[in-house]
């Protein structure tokens, strides 16, 4: 008799939403299978910088719901740094304003204040949020998913057809994929490069934000290096870094922290964010390959997807299971 997989659930893809995703199925007793084309350490996740803050996503009622649920596992997750990747660290997002972001941050964020001079020479907000080493970060995820008993295997899939054929159940957590996968010309681009550089004893980060100039530069401090950036390049899909680019991160990080000038560079990053008018997070109808009763998109995360992974995951758990 043939092996019943309608309960089985296939994932498509390996960045931080596909890999929290198949982690949170997995651990509620699901028999599950991550089918991803890169493996996590190649995909745009492991580029991300990555400061918890729901950053070019929307719409931004849900993302801020699903982030505030993602920030109490990575508190969590906090008290194991070196093991989970996550630290929970001080620095200011500049142009923000307290007012704005009270209502819906306040409660969770207790210590959430206005910056002063001294930390920012103009409107900000001094924070403690979860600050994420992704390499660290999804070879956790991995080797959680592994323990709950998933598996990983190296697929390009070219048609949900193919793994809705071996499993009752599929999420597609393709991210940037999306746009040629499903035929969803909503996702696009959004290029980030950024410099790796020798941490010259920064400890918090920093987020400022020049509206006139169409820039945001941002200095994060990881173990073993800091992180400078960055750019927000729309429909660009170029992965290789342009050293000019390169250059001029530095000399903005540097305008803000001096001695960030000099710091010798360690490496050069480029992430192409898969940005969407609104996130894909729906349970739709298959569509033929007479295999999966149920399948859910989780796609279109833009520069949140580390922000909003957990809370997404568990909406994607909702939907399979109802």
């Amino acid at each position: 008799m043939a092996e019943d997989r309608s309960g089985d659930v296939i994932v498509v893809g390996s960045g931080v939403i596909g890999l929290t995703t198949a982690v949170v199925l997995a651990e509620s007793g699901r028999r599950v299978r991550i089918w991803t084309r890169d493996p996590a350490e190649r995909t745009t996740s492991a580029v991300a910088g990555a400061l918890w803050w729901p950053y070019a996503i929307e719409p931004t009622g849900l993302a801020r719901r699903w982030a505030l649920r993602s920030l109490s596992v990575y508190e969590e997750l906090a008290a194991r740094p070196g093991e989970t990747g996550v630290r929970l660290v001080e620095g200011v997002m500049g142009e923000e304003r307290l007012d704005e972001q009270r209502a819906w941050a306040a409660a969770r964020l207790p210590g959430l204040r206005e910056s002063t001079a001294e930390e920012y020479a103009g409107p900000g907000l001094w924070a403690r949020l979860p600050l994420i080493d992704m390499p660290v970060h999804l070879g956790w995820l991995r080797s959680r998913f592994l323990r709950a008993g998933g598996t990983v295997e190296a697929r390009t899939v070219t048609d949900l057809a193919e793994p809705a054929a071996r499993a009752g159940v599929v999420v597609n957590c393709t991210g940037l994929g999306a746009r040629e996968l499903v035929g969803d010309p909503a996702v696009r681009p959004v290029r980030g490069q950024l410099v790796i550089v020798e941490n010259p004893g920064i400890r918090t980060w920093l987020v400022s934000t020049d509206a006139s100039a169409g820039t945001t530069t941002y200095l994060f401090p990881q173990p073993g290096r800091l992180v400078l950036g960055g750019t927000t390049d729309p429909d660009e899909w170029s992965s290789v870094p342009d050293p000019s680019v390169a250059a001029g991160i530095v000399e903005r990080c540097a305008a803000l922290r001096p001695e960030v000038a000099g710091a010798r560079v360690l490496g050069h990053r480029v992430g192409l964010r898969p940005v969407r008018g609104a996130v894909r997070l729906e349970r739709v109808a298959p569509d033929g390959g007479g295999g999966a009763g149920v399948l859910v998109h989780n796609y279109g995360h833009g520069g949140a997807g580390v922000t909003v992974a957990w809370g997404c995951a568990e909406v994607v758990l909702g939907l399979v299971g109802g």
